[in-house]
This record gives C-alpha cells, structure tokens and sequence, in this order.
C-alpha cells in the first residue's frame, strides 16, 4: 500500500470499503487487524509495510474514482437491491472499482447523483454540518402563495421530523392545469424529504428531479449519461464541504 505513517481508519475508508466514521467502529468493534494483531485504539498510524485486515480480509488501497450521474427514474440509489430492481452503480459499467452512491435519491426521481469508492469524501459531503447545497426541481399539483413557500424556510413537521429547505422558489404556474414547478434548495438529506414537504401542505409532487450538487450540474448529460469528475472538481468539493463545516 502506497501509505506512509496515515491513520488506521483513514487507510481503510481510502480501501473503498467503507466511510471513514464505519472504519472507526470497525476499529472500535476489534474486526481489524495490523500486522496480525487486533487494533482497537483511534487514530493508529500505520505506513505501506503494515499488513492490514478487515474480518481477516486484507485490504488493498484501489485508485480513487469519481462519477457524476444523470439518475434517470425507477433506479435504486444502492449498490445492490433485494427486491431485483436496477441500481445506479449498474449505469456505470466500465469500471472494475466498488463504487457507491453519495447519499440517496428516491426510485422515482431523477437527476444528479455522485458515485465514487472515496469513503472520506462521502462522508464529508453527506455530514449536513458542511451544509452542502442541493438544487431540486418539483412539478406539484396545485399552485402555492408566497406565504405557503415561506414555511419551506421555517421548516414543516413530518412524522415528528422537522424538515427545511434554505431556498424556494417558484418558477411557473399553470392555471389551466393547476400544477406549479417550484425549486427548492436542501442542505440536509432526508428520507423523500422534498415530497414529504410538499404531501404536507397539501401539494404532491408529480415529478421531481436533482438540478444540482455543489456546483456541479448536468449539462450535457441525458438520463443515464454519466462522467468522471475532473480533479479540480474533486478538490473543488472539498473545499466546498470544508469551507462550510
């Protein structure tokens, strides 16, 4: 392993097994090993000849990858489903690393969703400390007042979960159709957390798509499509996620 003198669990997430604060808790739980012996002690460094083992199965440092993906519809935001349905990580198919999704979009939306096998980095960015911004676009049924979007802000209780966005915004209106198409920005990343929004004030969502991660958008790209991230980018998003933590 090209390491020297790093920490243990920063070794094993940069494997592309597992997110940073799991590699902790494998450490915690007695499941790694180096050089034959069991760790259990936070912040361990080890270096390239150390001989490391996770459930007795050592581990090597694959090249970090980096994806942007146009989800379409009826795909699972997972590497694998136990009810068969396709998974995003089937959409990129020339790659031989273990690729995961950054957080999650819903079966039926659409839109931006990073993949990559870097555990430190999803980790950063899904923490919602570092306040990341996330740009959706709903078509809804029905046609909010300025004073119905402004609880978005506020925050709206589901199930005893207060839910926020940090932006909204409507961007048309059919009367004839009595549907809208609003925006909503999201630093946090709760489950169905934009349809749940609007289901309970009354405005089901019709349609919903990701616009926007970060900076990054989906110019270019049709559903399906996907691209490596640049290294710019990639250090872009890390500054981004640091610089608001």
């Amino acid at each position: 392993m090209t390491i020297n003198n790093e920490r243990l669990q920063k070794v094993i997430a940069q494997s592309g097994i597992t997110s940073r604060r799991k590699a902790e808790q494998l450490i915690v739980d007695g499941r790694v090993k180096v050089n034959g012996k069991v760790i259990k002690k936070l912040g361990t460094k080890v270096n390239k000849n150390d001989r490391i083992e996770v459930d007795h199965v050592p581990i090597t440092k694959e090249e970090l990858v980096y994806y942007l993906l146009y989800k379409p519809r009826r795909f699972i935001s997972s590497v694998k489903d136990d009810r068969g349905r396709k998974t995003v990580t089937e959409l990129v198919p020339n790659t031989d690393k273990r690729v995961f999704p950054i957080g999650r979009l819903d079966y039926d939306t659409s839109g931006l969703i990073l993949l990559t096998n870097d555990g430190e980095l999803a980790q950063l960015l899904m923490h919602p400390s570092h306040q990341i911004d996330k740009v959706y676009v709903a078509k809804i049924k029905g046609i909010p007042s300025k004073a119905v979007l402004t609880l978005f802000k506020k925050g709206i209780l589901s199930k005893g979960e207060k839910l926020k966005a940090t932006q909204v915004k409507l961007l048309s209106a059919n009367k004839q159709k009595n549907t809208s198409v609003i925006e909503i920005t999201l630093h946090e990343g709760k489950n169905r957390q934009v349809r749940r929004m609007f289901e309970e004030i009354g405005f089901p969502v019709l349609k919903l798509k990701r616009e926007r991660y970060s900076f990054l958008d989906l110019t270019g790209l049709q559903p399906g499509d996907y691209r490596e991230l640049t290294r710019l980018e990639i250090q872009k998003l890390r500054d981004d996620a640091m610089k608001k933590n």
